[in-house]
């Protein structure tokens, strides 16, 4: 990988990056920038004394590179800060694999292939031929059948190919199969969107999540690994040649996933501290959610001026970047951008990921944002409520907003087909003002309308209500402040001693 390869974001971290305004309330200042703080800490800052943590026990992630030369700096072969060679001095020529099962057509393949391409180039590689089958299900020892594999080397041997990619994710017996009969690395999608992100990760807490997920990927698959690398003969009442070696590699992986499970236990605390300074603030929340580079890092900079890096690339922001936003209405609302999701995102990644989606769990709304000038974006945002489905945010309410409208009309035409949505180019701006009011809607869609009297010597409560809610009427009267003011069910709670009993028939009133 080149030393100057893009890290995944600019540095929003800095305190320095929240906007100075008078009428933000000290609390959610510190909140700012405590959200700040996971990005910013490094290894002292979390786990005092130990700060070597992240570097200990790297080094074997990289030492078979360094016995295998047949396999010429393959992606995805090791560990380490990247799934592949570390310092990659060449493009490598990859041949993609394909398989069609029912009820996919051939025209499905090829966009999944056309996806997987883009993946490989973005991993550092170059597609350079691509291998299609029809089959009603895997074959357990080698995906795609001894016949196939023996087609398939002979494609590889006449495109001088490195390495092959799988569209699929293989089993640990079917990647080793396949490298006997291709006499090349092997790889699946699972191992090229791995790599992806351990060269964008920037974050302390970012690379830990991505090397947890690499590690618990390549446990599984040190078999063949260890096999290459023993130096032992077998013979009878040896324990075979690899075994020592495997137990090696073995036990230093589930060291360094035991650390960085603590570490991460680690960081979450952190966050959980955060949460509960919002749910001080009882400010809404909104998280920026959709399929890979549909946008969304670019429409938050758009919105809050955030800094966030903005790439046309798959991946390039992994870390959750909050920002306050003001909706026309007066209300602040917490604005993240959370990290691109994609179809068959490996099962590994968002396990690692969980407490950093946990924010799209928590959030009052999901403004999620799809690339409207994609081939298929209905397949997207299929793909992305998979995984909301997956870390149980399929119940928050969802904004969907169709992105790249400067592109041509496929953002209006895919809008028509979902009443309710919303088209903007976050690059123009246009439709931005339409989102705005559409966020503030739907986030006043489950308050409702409540009088308060408030006593002249309770400011902190005159405060609270200001802080929470929209306030829409105040004046004073002889016992105090009376307030018209905008309030979720939580907040109406906490403030229940202030609020004056409205009569039953002016009841739907509240709801206006």
């Amino acid at each position: 990988m080149p030393a100057d390869q893009p890290t995944g974001r600019s540095d929003s971290s800095s305190s320095d990056s929240v906007p100075s305004d008078s009428s933000w309330r000290d609390e959610d200042a510190d909140w700012i920038a405590a959200l700040d703080e996971v990005a910013a800490l490094d290894d002292t800052d979390l786990l005092g004394a130990d700060t070597d943590l992240l570097g200990e026990d790297t080094d074997w992630l990289g030492e078979d590179a360094a016995d295998d030369e047949t396999h010429r700096g393959a992606f995805g072969e090791y560990g380490g800060e990247s799934t592949g060679l570390i310092e990659r001095t060449f493009r490598e020529r990859i041949v993609l694999v394909g398989v069609t099962r029912p009820p996919a057509d051939d025209a499905d393949t090829e966009a999944a292939l056309d996806e997987l391409a883009r993946l490989v180039d973005t991993a550092g590689a170059d597609p350079v031929e691509r291998v299609v089958q029809r089959r009603d299900s895997p074959d357990p020892a080698t995906y795609i059948g001894k016949g196939k594999a023996q087609e398939l080397r002979v494609v590889s041997d006449a495109n001088d190919a490195d390495t092959v990619v799988f569209d699929d994710e293989l089993s640990p017996a079917q990647q080793f199969n396949l490298e006997k009969i291709l006499g090349r690395t092997v790889l699946d999608r699972t191992a090229v969107i791995l790599d992806i992100f351990a060269q964008n990760a920037s974050s302390l807490e970012g690379k830990a999540q991505v090397e947890l997920a690499q590690l618990r990927y390549r446990l599984p698959r040190l078999r063949g690994s260890g096999t290459r690398l023993s130096q032992q003969g077998a013979g009878i009442g040896t324990r075979g040649p690899g075994e020592t070696q495997l137990e090696v590699d073995r036990r230093r992986i589930l060291r360094r996933i035991h650390r960085l499970e603590a570490q991460l236990r680690q960081i979450d605390k952190v966050r959980k501290n955060q949460s509960k300074r919002r749910s001080r603030s009882a400010n809404s929340a909104i998280a920026i959610v959709g399929y890979t580079n549909a946008g969304k890092s670019t429409l938050v900079n758009r919105l809050t001026d955030a800094g966030v890096l903005a790439e046309d690339r798959l991946f390039a922001t992994l870390d959750a970047v909050t920002r306050r936003l003001e909706l026309p209405g007066g209300e602040m609302v917490f604005c993240t951008d959370t990290v691109g999701f994609i179809k068959k995102l490996p099962h590994q990644l968002v396990e690692a990921f969980k407490s950093t989606l946990d924010v799209v769990g928590r959030a009052d709304l999901l403004v999620h944002v799809v690339d409207g000038a994609a081939a298929d974006p209905e397949s997207e945002i299929f793909a992305v409520r998979e995984v909301l489905e997956e870390i149980g945010a399929a119940e928050v309410p969802e904004l969907l907003v169709f992105n790249k409208a400067d592109l041509g009309p496929g953002a209006r035409l895919a809008a028509a087909r979902h009443p309710g949505s919303v088209t903007i180019s976050a690059v123009t701006g246009d439709g931005i003002d339409d989102l705005l009011h559409a966020v503030g809607d739907r986030l006043r869609s489950v308050t409702a309308v409540h009088e308060l009297l408030v006593p002249f010597d309770r400011g902190d409560v005159l405060a609270q209500v200001h802080r929470e809610g929209q306030v829409l009427d105040e004046r004073a009267v002889a016992d105090g402040m009376a307030i018209t003011a905008r309030l979720d069910d939580a907040s109406a709670g906490r403030l229940q001693p202030f609020l004056v009993p409205q009569p039953e028939a002016s009841a739907p009133e509240a709801l206006r």
